[in-house]
């Protein structure tokens, strides 16, 4: 069935893309995103379990390490009905309820995702800067009001974005170039003037991502900064080491992100194969790898691992 564009009964149906193929190779491209899908979610219920069930993880970094894979996990179940639909079952149509309810909570949790990397970054600066008083300044009250926080930043940030969608009119082809719907796409399938929404998507990039960055940032330039008065050359490697992790995953998160912002300002139209890649990385990417980032830096984890998989 083609796209359905009936505004008057306000029926809009959205058309899918998935990445170009001949034949039935759509179901061995599927391989790879069924394999991303089940190791994410595999590996980010194991950090959850482990670090749930071993009493000698319930330290400030572990729990923010939690608090990233429940968010994860929550960025693979939003995004796989559609992607994988697609690619397995060449389901391509989605509602507009449908994409507004997606784009929401993948536009929520990559906030949310954002800001627990800054979490993390703070917990590395206070374990660096003052490792005495680290147990005592995150306590875990203190951690889950952080955790609050977080959670209705994002919500009270984004929540208005499917409301602005809902309102307009749609008068064109509706055919989304990536599997799923996020803001831009779907805003840019508007007949309607989307001034409003152009602002509010610039607003809410720089009070997330831009802000969360640039805090990040300071972050590390006070790690630096304590580092360097560190005496012992073997003490400020082993204190660099403890940051190794969060800085992989952070790439692995803004480098995406980064990219597509970039490609969208300035080659609007162009590179379109490139944007769907990197769509993809910037969301499949962070919560396949970062339960493997951590598991082979920290050892603790890494035991706990492979004692579990041994029984």
């Amino acid at each position: 069935m083609s796209a359905v564009n009936d505004t008057k009964f306000k029926s809009v149906i959205f058309l899918l893309t998935r990445l170009p193929s001949h034949g039935d190779a759509h179901l061995w491209i599927s391989i790879p995103f069924c394999f991303m899908y089940a190791s994410s979610i595999v590996g980010n219920s194991v950090i959850l379990f482990i670090v749930k069930t071993d009493p000698s993880l319930h330290q400030p970094m572990y729990i923010f390490l939690s608090m990233l894979a429940v968010t994860d996990l929550g960025i693979s179940i939003s995004t796989m009905p559609t992607i994988l639909g697609i690619y397995l079952f060449n389901s391509r149509e989605i509602s507009l309820d449908a994409c507004l309810a997606q784009l929401f909570f993948i536009h929520l949790l990559q906030c949310i995702e954002s800001s627990v990397l800054l979490l993390m970054a703070f917990d590395r600066f206070i374990a660096i800067y003052s490792p005495l008083r680290y147990a005592a300044i995150l306590i875990l009250p203190r951690i889950a009001k952080m955790g609050l926080v977080v959670v209705l930043r994002a919500t009270v940030i984004i929540l208005p974005l499917p409301f602005l969608l809902k309102q307009f009119q749609y008068c064109r082809a509706n055919v989304l170039s990536h599997s799923y719907c996020v803001h831009r796409e779907v805003m840019n399938m508007a007949c309607s003037d989307i001034t409003v929404n152009i602002i509010y998507r610039l607003f809410t990039k720089l009070l997330t991502m831009g802000l969360d960055l640039l805090l990040i940032f300071l972050f590390y330039v006070m790690i630096l900064k304590t580092v360097r008065s560190i005496g012992s050359h073997e003490e400020r490697l082993r204190a660099l080491n403890t940051c190794v992790s969060h800085l992989c995953v952070l790439l692995l998160f803004y480098i995406p992100e980064i990219s597509l912002t970039v490609i969208h300002s300035f080659e609007k139209g162009s590179l379109p194969l490139l944007q769907i890649v990197l769509g993809y990385f910037s969301l499949l990417l962070p919560p396949l790898m970062n339960p493997i980032v951590y598991s082979m830096k920290s050892k603790h984890l890494r035991v706990r691992i492979i004692r579990m998989f041994i029984k």
